[in-house]
């Protein structure tokens, strides 16, 4: 059986967090539950690193603001995990060249990351924090529990992963205005803060 469900699923969940997948995975590989897994993703460091990283980035991510600083660190890492995994994952079985496994993956994993990243900024146009919290909460259950599920039918997790793919694509596309929006306003920021700093080196008031 190929491996590309499985890849496509993992590439899926590597875009809304990535550090969760190989922590999943590792311990899958672990407990015996899948052979599909390899060496490298079960090894106790790097269970470890990616146990404090996904503490990390559960509590960047329900901070409004800070959750979309994180998603703009994370656009190069998500990809690149979700390219690791799938050539990983494709090495282990040998059932699909690991160079396309790496494309499938990484690609998934981006697209899947820019929905995270898109959402949330729409989300962080609204003062309230609670969405925040709900969408990274939500989001977490989703992988554990796609992840989880394609162990055992990954025909049917790669289906959801798509279905919920082309979902977030739409909703980003809908939300575009208020992306807009939240851009213009760190835009604004930014200037602001630029020109308090000039005013500062002008005027030789001490920084705030």
């Amino acid at each position: 059986m190929s491996v590309l469900p499985l890849v496509f699923t993992s590439g899926w969940a590597s875009g809304i967090n990535a550090y969760a997948v190989v922590l999943l995975l590792g311990i899958f590989g672990r407990t015996g539950l899948t052979d599909d897994v390899p060496a490298s993703l079960q090894r106790t460091d790097v269970l470890i690193v990616a146990l404090v990283l996904f503490l990390c980035e559960a509590i960047a991510d329900k901070v409004p603001y800070m959750d979309s600083i994180w998603d703009t660190v994370h656009t190069v890492i998500r990809p690149v995990s979700g390219a690791v995994i799938g050539a990983l994952l494709a090495g282990q079985t040998g059932s699909l060249p690991e160079i396309t496994a790496a494309a499938v993956g990484g690609s998934t994993a981006l697209a899947s990351h820019f929905v995270k990243a898109g959402t949330r900024m729409a989300i962080n146009t609204s003062p309230e924090p609670f969405t925040n919290v709900g969408m990274s909460i939500a989001g977490d259950l989703g992988v554990a529990g796609l992840v989880t599920f394609a162990m055992f039918n990954p025909e049917a997790a790669a289906i959801i992963a798509a279905v919920l793919l082309a979902a977030g694509l739409a909703i980003v596309i809908f939300l575009w205005s208020r992306i807009r929006r939240f851009l213009r306003r760190r835009a604004q920021r930014r200037e602001e803060k630029r020109l308090a700093a000039e005013v500062r080196e002008t005027t030789g008031a001490p920084p705030r």
